[in-house]
């Protein structure tokens, strides 16, 4: 045969309370030591410690008189502590979902402004046409390094035009930045983000 399970701690403090709802007395602890294991199947080395976290939780009035304490509960004071409790989840969950509201509301304020729009996706292609071809002007002026100086001082020139295209396109990006820094107050990371603009984007030394 199984042994038998003894009983959980919340068992334990249901069963007691038991004891002073059905009679509505007041007790000394050795009262209930006795009542409890008859009556309720309490272990009475645990009757105690049930007994003192019952007034611990304040389900359980407890009153010193003269050399003695004395223990009651009577069921009207159980039924305003769970009034309270219920009021007080209540309350957390009021709290909780006006929280949500005005989180989510921070969430659309922050989505304001990072629409993608014709504007921007045109200086995006036109930066990123510049920066192909200031590659390749790079290409081409490494290619002839060695060879006919004309060329490559007409090289030269011609990535001097280039460099002066990126550098006004660079002043629109920081110009747009500052804009937007301005209106929503975002951070650098956030707007570069929000653009694809590199961390390390700067002017072209």
């Amino acid at each position: 045969m199984s042994k038998k399970k003894g009983l959980s701690l919340e068992e334990k403090r249901t069963r007691m309370m038991e004891i002073f709802f059905d009679s509505k007395d007041v007790f000394q602890l050795k009262d209930i030591e006795k009542i409890a294991p008859k009556t309720k199947g309490i272990a009475p080395m645990t009757v105690k410690d049930v007994l003192q976290s019952l007034v611990d939780d304040n389900m359980v009035d407890c009153e010193r008189v003269g050399t003695s304490n004395y223990y009651w509960a009577f069921p009207s004071k159980a039924l305003n502590a769970r009034k309270h409790k219920l009021e007080d989840l209540q309350k957390q969950d009021s709290q909780a979902k006006q929280r949500k509201v005005s989180l989510q509301k921070a969430i659309d304020k922050a989505k304001v402004g990072r629409q993608d729009t014709e504007e921007r996706s045109c200086l995006l292609k036109e930066l990123k046409a510049l920066r192909e071809e200031r590659t390749q002007l790079q290409a081409e002026l490494e290619k002839y390094r060695e060879c006919d100086p004309q060329v490559i001082e007409e090289m030269r020139k011609s990535n001097a035009v280039a460099k002066d295209a990126v550098s006004r396109w660079t002043d629109n990006v920081f110009s747009i930045k500052s804009w937007t820094k301005k209106k929503f107050a975002f951070d650098d990371s956030r707007i570069n983000k929000a653009f694809g603009i590199p961390e390390d984007f700067d002017y072209i030394d």
